[in-house]
């Protein structure tokens, strides 16, 4: 029920989320996408989350993790923190204090304290999931959202096509040849064409400042 009540909260706040539940299932997970963030229990069918967590960190992957388990003692939190957890929470958790961990855990994996990026008269507020053009707020859809938040997490960087396809899998239908490239425009209609940029045979990013 927690797994359940996560992914829901999770996808309701837009974000695209692959729920794993055995470690053989998400070894496959993570073998094929490339995930900003791993929400990772230790009571798992078929073994320990702490071994997973040592294979991504020994395989050097990037990827965020913050540990949910109902183990609540000291030594276990140090355990999960020294095999290189981002964060760990223990259950029952607040899934509003689940959301502000996670983004919390991203930006210091981005490089930046500061939730707010700002990009001329572009104001992209990662916590809270928003953005504001010259003063007035821009509505977004998931899949918006989805692809300006895979170039948020690294600004100045250019973001390949699969990696931006990456994030849209998650939102139930297909991703078409040219489904980068129709969120991208509506990207740019809404928050200026020069907000997002392109690399010719590369991908798409945004500027730095």
């Amino acid at each position: 029920m927690i797994g359940q009540a996560v992914r829901d909260h999770a996808t309701a706040a837009g974000h695209a989320v692959d729920w794993a539940e055995s470690l053989h299932a998400a070894r496959d997970h993570v073998a094929v996408s490339d995930y900003a963030l791993v929400l990772l229990d230790l009571h798992l069918p078929d073994g320990n989350g702490l071994d997973l967590l040592s294979e991504l960190r020994r395989g050097e992957l990037q990827m965020s993790v913050i540990i949910l388990t109902a183990r609540d003692q000291i030594s276990d939190r140090i355990e999960g923190l020294n095999r290189g957890a981002d964060d760990y929470l223990v259950k029952p958790f607040d899934l509003g204090e689940l959301s502000a961990r996670m983004g919390a855990v991203v930006r210091r994996m981005s490089g930046r304290v500061n939730p707010v990026l700002a990009i001329g008269a572009v104001e992209i507020d990662i916590a809270n999931r928003s953005v504001n053009c010259v003063g007035q707020s821009v509505d977004l859809s998931s899949r918006e959202w989805a692809v300006l938040e895979r170039l948020a997490s690294r600004p100045g960087a250019v973001v390949s096509k699969g990696q931006i396809e990456e994030a849209l899998y998650a939102f139930g239908s297909e991703v078409e040849s040219n489904t980068v490239e129709v969120y991208v425009s509506r990207l740019r209609r809404k928050i200026g064409a020069s907000t997002v940029e392109t690399v010719r045979g590369v991908g798409y990013r945004l500027p730095a400042s």
